[in-house]
C-alpha cells in the first residue's frame, strides 16, 4: 500500500490475486479539491494487447501521460513488464519534465504487480494485494481480510473490498472498473 492523504486525494486502486487469476479495480470518482467532478472516470485499463493492466491515482493528464510511457516501454521489451516498469521508473525520476508529474501506478501481468512512483520506486508485493490512493487502507484491508477467510475470486474479492473503502473514504466513491486477467 501507498498512501499521502494530501497528495494522493481522489481514488482508490486495488489489485488482488489469487493463484492465476488477478484482477485490478478502481473506482470512478474524480475530485478539484472538495468538490465531486466527475461519477464514473477509468482509471483502470488493459495495456500492451491486453496483457497487462494498469491503475492510477493521482492527477489524470500525468497519468494519461505515463500510460503512454509505459505501453513504449512495453512494446520496446516485448512485453517484459518488469523491464519495463524498471526503465519507466528510471526515466520518471531523472527526467526534468517527468519528475514533475504527480501520480502513482500500480501495473500488473499473468504473474508480476509492480507499484511505480516518480521517486524511482519500484515495489513489488510480498502478498496477492495491492492498493494506491486515498481509500488504499480501506480496500487494502478488506481484501487482506476476504483472501483469509473466503474462497472469493479476485473481481469478487475487488467488489466488495472497493464497496467497503467508498463507504469509508469520502474520495472514492461505488462507480467500480474491475479488469482481469
Amino acid at each position: 500500500m501507498w498512501q499521502n492523504s494530501k497528495e494522493w486525494r481522489g481514488t482508490t486502486i486495488l489489485m488482488v490475486r489469487r493463484g492465476a487469476q488477478v484482477a485490478v479495480a478502481g473506482d470512478g470518482q474524480v475530485t478539484i479539491g472538495d468538490m465531486v467532478m466527475k461519477h464514473r472516470a477509468k482509471k483502470v485499463r488493459k495495456l500492451y494487447h491486453g496483457r497487462i493492466i494498469v491503475g492510477f491515482a493521482g492527477a489524470s493528464a500525468d497519468a494519461l501521460t505515463l500510460f503512454e510511457r509505459l505501453e513504449a516501454k512495453l512494446e520496446k521489451h516485448q512485453g517484459n513488464l518488469t523491464r519495463a516498469v524498471v526503465e519507466l521508473a528510471k526515466d520518471w525520476r531523472t527526467d526534468r519534465i517527468l519528475r514533475r508529474l504527480e501520480a502513482l501506478l500500480l501495473a500488473v501481468d499473468g504473474a508480476d504487480a509492480f507499484l511505480i512512483s516518480g521517486t524511482g520506486d519500484v515495489i513489488e508485493p510480498d502478498e496477492g494485494v495491492m492498493a494506491i490512493g486515498s481509500g488504499a487502507p480501506y480496500a487494502l484491508a478488506a481484501a487482506r481480510a476476504l483472501m483469509a477467510h473466503t474462497e472469493l475470486a479476485p473481481k469478487a474479492i475487488c467488489r466488495e473490498a472497493m464497496s467497503i473503502a467508498a463507504s469509508l473514504c469520502v474520495y472514492t466513491n461505488k462507480e467500480i472498473v474491475i479488469e482481469e486477467l
